[in-house]
């Protein structure tokens, strides 16, 4: 099939004018990368200069003093009732080993068992009883109710913070340049018409 001289000179200008326009698409992508790659580093300079200290603050002003208080709060549990807890069960096995020891010491000596005084120990759980119902009682006191912001709020604040990191990271995939998405294999050469 051949084609006239009049048919290939509109084929050449043609594909003169597809070759102009590819190579100003080229162009225009590779103007749109840099922007794309500005837009990208604009956004990471946002993110240190005004996100980072407004969560920094944020956190230093509702959460921080939660967490300072339970710290202390562990901290007091762990002095007033488990250290005082753990004393007295190493105490009263010290104590049980003593007596053991000196019931055995009698025994070899020949003096045998000796009664206990009933009085006296009664006295002492009479003491001990007084004591430990005192403490229990200030241990289930009610404690008054607490203002300001509680569990729930911290978790919203922790949440709210999580999806502005999320929206922020969505935006900086949308806008960073990425190079094989811009640019074709072969950026000069026209498609064949």
């Amino acid at each position: 099939m051949s084609l006239s001289r009049k048919r290939k000179k509109e084929l050449r200008k043609l594909q003169s004018q597809a070759n102009d326009l590819w190579s100003s698409q080229q162009i225009l992508v590779g103007e749109a990368a840099g922007v794309a790659r500005e837009a990208s580093r604009q956004l990471g300079n946002f993110g240190r200069e005004q996100v980072v200290p407004t969560v920094k603050d944020g956190y230093g002003r509702y959460a921080a003093p939660y967490v300072d208080k339970s710290v202390k709060f562990s901290k007091q549990v762990l002095s007033d009732r488990v250290v005082p807890a753990a004393g007295a069960v190493v105490g009263s096995a010290l104590s049980v080993w003593d007596a053991a020891n000196d019931t055995r010491a009698r025994i070899a000596a020949g003096n045998g068992f000796a009664l206990p005084d009933a009085g006296v120990y009664a006295k002492s759980a009479d003491k001990y009883s007084k004591a430990a119902t005192k403490k229990l009682a200030a241990s289930l006191a009610l404690a008054p109710q607490k203002k300001g912001i509680g569990a729930g709020g911290v978790i919203a604040i922790i949440l709210g913070v999580a999806a502005a990191a999320g929206v922020l990271y969505a935006a900086w995939q949308t806008l960073r340049a990425d190079d094989e998405l811009w640019v074709a294999d072969d950026p000069l050469r026209a498609p064949d018409a």
